[in-house]
C-alpha cells in the first residue's frame, strides 16, 4: 500500500488532539488553581475579618523598628515586611524573613499597630501557597528549580499550539459572525461538541494568549529578558537614584541616640509620599541593604498595579528616590506588574472576572475535547466493519 502524505490539515489536527491528550488535563489542573488564586485576596480578607481590625482608641501607633521588635520577640523569626494602612482602626500584616538555609518563609501574621501583639496567623495562607505552588510546578519536588517547572512551561507553550492549530482547523470557508461567534447547539452529536469547543475558544482566545505570553516569564528567563528588551528597552544599570526635586539626596550622618533609619525614613513618607497612601508596604533592610523601600497604594485603590515607591537611605533614613506608577510608560508599567496582566487584574474587575471564567473554562475544553475523541473513535469503528463487508462484496465474483 502506497504511503500518503498527509495534508497539513490532518497534521494540525493529529497535534491538536494529541497535545490536548496530554498537556490539555495540565492546562486543566493549572485554570483551575489559577481560577483559585484570581480572588486569594478576597478571600484571605473574608477568613481573617476578625484579625483585620483593632481597637484604636487613644493609642499612638509604635513605630515600625518597635513594632517589628515585638513582634519578632513573639513568633521567634526576624519581621521582614511591614503592610501598614491609614485606617487607625487595621491591624498589621507581618511577613517573615526566609530561613538563610532552607529558603522556606515562616506563616504571615497579623499584629497590633499600637502594642505589637500578635493576633493570630494568617489563615488560609498555606493552602494558597499549596495550591500556587500546584500551579506553576504540580507540587513536583525541586520547586522552581524542578522537572515540574518544566512541565507547565512546556504545557503554556502547548496553549499558544492550541490556540493556532485551532484558529487554522475552524477557519470558514464563508466568514460570517454567526459562524465565528455563536456556537449551533442545536446539531446533534458531534456537530454540538465541536460547535461549543470552537466557539468558546475563539471567543477566549484573547485571555487566553494574554494568559499564556505573561506565564511564559516565569518558565523561560529568556523570553521574560526578550519581552523586557521589547516593551522596556535596555535599563541604565549606571543611572544613579535621585531624589523626588531631582537632585541627588544628600547624605546625613546617623544618629545613634535618635531614632533608627527605618523609623526616620518612615517619618519621611508619612510627611511626604506618605499623606496620599491608603496602604504602605515597608520592607525592612537587611544587613547588606543599602535602601529601605516603601511601595503604597493611594487611598481608595486596591489594584497592585497603581502602587507607587519611594526609596531611602538604610543607613539614613534620607529619601533616596520617589516614583509614581501613572508616570512610568505602559511597557515598563506591564513588566512591573506581570503577575497583575497574567490574571487580568491590571485592566480592572470586569476584565479580573472574565480571566477568572476563561481560567475555570480550561478543564471544559479538556472535557469536550475528549468527548470529540471518543466520538470520533466510537464512529471510526462502527464505519470498520461497514469498510470490510462492503470490500468482501466488491471481490465476490
Amino acid at each position: 500500500m502506497p504511503f500518503v502524505i498527509p495534508s497539513l490539515r490532518t497534521v494540525l489536527f493529529r497535534l491538536h488532539w494529541a497535545l490536548g491528550l496530554t498537556a490539555g488535563f495540565v492546562l486543566a489542573l493549572m485554570g483551575l488553581t489559577g481560577a483559585l488564586m484570581s480572588y486569594e485576596e478576597a478571600v484571605t480578607a473574608f477568613a481573617n475579618r476578625d484579625r483585620l481590625v483593632v481597637i484604636a482608641g487613644d493609642r499612638q501607633a509604635l513605630p515600625p523598628s518597635i513594632l517589628a521588635a515585638r513582634v519578632s520577640a513573639q513568633a521567634g523569626f526576624p519581621v521582614n515586611v511591614l503592610t501598614l494602612s491609614d485606617d487607625p482602626a487595621a491591624s498589621v500584616h507581618v511577613r517573615f524573613a526566609r530561613h538563610p538555609a532552607t529558603r522556606a518563609r515562616p506563616p504571615a501574621v497579623y499584629a497590633d499597630p499600637y502594642d505589637g501583639a500578635v493576633l493570630g496567623p494568617v489563615r488560609l495562607e498555606g493552602a494558597f501557597t499549596t495550591v500556587r505552588d500546584l500551579h506553576r510546578w504540580l507540587l513536583i519536588p525541586g520547586g522552581s528549580r524542578g522537572w515540574g517547572r518544566t512541565i507547565t512551561g512546556a504545557c503554556v507553550l502547548a496553549l499558544l499550539v492550541f490556540l493556532g492549530t485551532g484558529l487554522y482547523l475552524r477557519w470558514p470557508k464563508v466568514h460570517r459572525w454567526r459562524i465565528w461567534l455563536k456556537p449551533s447547539l442545536s446539531r446533534p452529536g458531534r456537530a454540538r461538541w465541536w460547535s461549543l469547543h470552537a466557539v468558546a475558544g475563539t471567543w477566549l482566545m484573547p485571555v487566553y494568549l494574554v494568559m499564556a505570553l505573561t506565564g511564559l516569564t516565569w518558565s523561560y528567563p529568556s523570553f521574560k529578558d526578550g519581552a523586557t528588551w521589547l516593551l522596556v528597552g535596555e535599563r541604565d544599570a549606571a543611572k544613579p537614584m535621585r531624589a523626588a526635586g531631582g537632585k541627588a539626596a544628600p547624605e546625613a550622618p546617623a544618629d545613634a541616640s535618635g531614632p533608627s533609619a527605618v523609623d526616620r525614613a518612615w517619618a519621611a513618607f508619612r510627611a511626604g509620599e506618605g499623606r496620599a497612601a491608603g496602604t504602605a508596604i515597608l520592607t525592612l533592610p537587611d544587613a547588606d541593604a543599602k535602601a529601605i523601600r516603601i511601595r503604597w497604594l493611594p487611598k481608595g485603590i486596591d489594584r497592585l498595579s497603581a502602587r507607587n515607591e519611594a526609596r531611602y537611605d538604610a543607613a539614613t533614613g534620607a529619601l533616596l528616590a520617589a516614583g509614581r506608577a501613572a508616570n512610568e510608560p505602559l511597557g515598563q508599567r506591564l513588566m512591573d506588574n506581570i503577575l497583575e496582566v497574567h490574571r487580568g487584574r491590571f485592566f480592572g474587575n470586569l476584565f479580573a472576572l472574565l480571566f477568572c471564567l476563561a481560567a475555570l473554562a480550561l478543564p471544559g475544553f479538556a472535557a469536550t475535547g475528549l468527548t470529540l475523541y471518543v466520538l470520533r473513535r466510537r464512529a471510526a469503528a462502527r464505519r470498520q466493519p461497514e469498510a470490510v463487508s462492503a470490500t468482501l462484496r466488491a471481490a465476490k465474483p
